[in-house]
């Protein structure tokens, strides 16, 4: 009876933590957050960004769910894990002699992993994340046409793996929630003066495959995750079509209101030797063929991570770098440059990260990490003369982890 009443109570505890995990990540899941690869963040839960989002060759429990669904399988029971992290952006834009510091410097981005071992075979688990955002915000500046963007993406998913041997399979069918908006006052230029539709909304579905093999040490992993048509009713058309007929004459419009999230496609391996593990990871995000941001001329991101970790019975220190070459350029279309730096700057490259756990006992953890990516400063070409945008980034996040 008393060994019957400790599950019962468990189980109790449990469930107060996963509801409260899922009332976090809905209230903070509306906040905007900036981004890191482009628009896509390096990892979710705090584990992952300790090594700059490197994980799809090893596992780090239930935080594995949406980087590689097929490590889930590491779990020896059920484990939970839910945290956030507090995103600090520092971009200015100086356009026409003038420099002004976007508002949008402080955001909060949630994720809620849980894992469980149905069998020896059979593993599931669910997730709610803040994926990916991007935002500025130049409202107090008429210099910057007063330019306010904001993008939040947040993905519910349920992995379910199976595995035999040192092999495990997953699939991830995900529910992806998106809301864009974008408006600006050009103040008489071109005859355009205010200019925004209201945030649009949008729900559909998506996919995450993985596969990892695990012998001696040594594991390796793939993941793929399907592109994702948001559709934003009214708004990317309702913004970009005054400049773009204002530019043409009047004989142009656009009239595309859908953002994709891009396709990934990834390897990763990572190798244990003692308390000591070294990981890397490639992938791919394909930018160019997302539906939006090809129109704004984003290139395909080539994205590699390392990351090293030393993990003892009662604490884990680790560290982790991440590069990819930014996704945007300065091309001949001056109106895109415009958009593209004053609204979604999307152009810093390196990432260094830090992390940490500390075990309180078999069953209770907290991770933290903290990443940077440094200054960078590019100059395009815009529709009056030469923008140049600075950004860097600084992200600090804390995860508790509970094991039962």
């Amino acid at each position: 009876m008393e060994l019957e009443q400790i599950k019962n109570s468990n189980g109790e505890k449990m469930k107060r933590t996963i509801k409260l995990a899922v009332v976090a990540a809905l209230a903070l899941g509306t906040t905007s957050a900036f981004a890191t690869n482009g628009s896509a963040l390096i990892g979710e839960g705090a584990i992952t960004r300790g090594m700059a989002g490197t994980g799809i060759g090893m596992s780090h429990g239930a935080e594995s769910a949406l980087v590689n669904p097929a490590l889930i399988t590491t779990v020896d029971g059920t484990e939970v894990e839910f945290g956030g992290t507090l995103f600090m952006p520092d971009v200015k834009n100086t356009w026409n002699g003038t420099t002004s510091e976007s508002s949008a410097n402080k955001n909060v981005i949630p994720e809620v992993s849980l894992a469980t071992k149905v069998n020896d075979n059979f593993y599931w688990g669910v997730g709610m994340w803040g994926t990916a955002g991007m935002g500025t915000d130049y409202r107090t500046s008429a210099s910057q046409m007063n330019m306010v963007t904001n993008l939040q993406l947040m993905q519910f998913g349920v992995p379910l793996a199976y595995k035999t041997g040192g092999l495990s399979l997953a699939v991830t069918p995900l529910l992806q929630y998106g809301a864009l908006d974008i408006n600006y006052d050009a103040h008489g230029m071109a005859g355009i003066n205010s200019v925004g539709a209201g945030i649009a909304q949008d729900l559909e579905m998506g996919y995450n495959l993985g596969a990892s093999y695990t012998n001696s040490g040594l594991t390796i992993g793939a993941v793929y995750k399907s592109q994702i048509n948001m559709r934003y009713s009214g708004v990317l058309a309702n913004a970009m079509n005054p400049m773009v007929s204002a530019m043409s004459g009047g004989t142009q419009s656009y009239t595309n209101n859908t953002l994709s999230t891009p396709a990934e496609v990834g390897a990763g391996m990572s190798y244990k030797f003692g308390g000591s593990t070294l990981a890397f990871d490639f992938k791919q995000i394909q930018w160019s063929k997302a539906k939006g941001y090809d129109d704004f001329g984003w290139k395909d991101q080539n994205v590699f991570s390392v990351g090293y970790e030393y993990a003892t019975k009662d604490w884990a220190a680790r560290l982790g770098y991440n590069y990819a070459k930014s996704p945007i350029t300065d091309s001949a279309n001056a109106l895109n440059n415009t958009f593209n730096l004053l609204g979604f700057p999307a152009i810093v490259e390196s990432h260094y990260a830090v992390g940490g756990s500390y075990n309180f006992n078999p069953h209770t953890s907290v991770d933290l990490a903290v990443t940077y990516a440094p200054k960078v400063t590019d100059t395009y070409t815009s529709i009056s003369g030469d923008m140049t945008t600075t950004h860097a980034q600084t992200g600090v996040s804390a995860q508790l982890d509970y094991k039962f």
